[in-house]
């Protein structure tokens, strides 16, 4: 039985503005307010979290409708 491979979404259950630090947390299986830090330390540092959220935003799709990811521990 094969299982379906990883795939990187924006959550819809655990987001803040666009659900993609939320995302990669999933993806990554890390907390993610770890993965909002670190973009706001690389937002302070320069400036480039912000540009690396919205490439990402774009090009991140929505989790589907009917799968839920499962939640952060």
């Amino acid at each position: 039985m094969s299982e379906q491979p990883k795939r990187l979404y924006r959550n819809r259950s655990d987001k803040v503005i666009g659900g993609v630090c939320g995302g990669l947390g999933t993806y990554f299986n890390l907390d993610p307010t770890l993965v909002r830090v670190v973009f706001v330390l690389f937002t302070l540092a320069g400036g480039s979290g912000i540009l690396l959220y919205i490439i990402l935003w774009i090009i991140m799709t929505e989790e589907p409708e009917g799968q839920q990811s499962s939640p952060q521990v």
